[in-house]
């Protein structure tokens, strides 16, 4: 499990309700450290900010698609970009699920323990 966002707060707000339900998770402050990060963790889902610098998370999303390594990896975003246009974009990256913040810790770890574990999308 690799949580990726560039607001420590919410990044560890996410990491420790994550270790509380008894995943390992690892974090990374932007996309291209999650980038940098993701062949050696080898992690079954990541979840993603999409308002981050260096590398946002819809670039990183796409990287991870893009690249045979990682395309099986669960992506879910947890962002404060709640417009239907978003959403779509979302699923025209080929994400797995999508929060908007502020987000519900519970369904939060709905949403993740099912991706880690089933293969059916929760995208809506």
């Amino acid at each position: 499990m690799l949580v990726v966002d560039d607001d420590e707060v919410i990044r560890q707000l996410i990491a420790v309700n994550l270790t509380l339900e008894g995943f390992e998770v690892f974090t990374a402050a932007d996309g291209q450290e999650c980038l940098d990060r993701v062949a050696e963790l080898r992690p079954d889902v990541v979840t993603l900010d999409v308002m981050m610098p260096r590398l946002d998370g819809w670039v990183t999303a796409m990287q991870l698609r893009q690249n045979p390594e990682t395309a099986g990896i669960r992506v879910v975003l947890i962002t404060a970009r709640a417009q239907e246009d978003d959403r779509d974009r979302g699923r025209q990256v080929g994400v797995d699920a999508y929060l908007t913040k502020p987000f519900d810790p519970a369904e939060m770890i709905r949403v993740v323990r099912e991706l880690a574990g089933a293969p059916n999308s929760a995208y809506d």
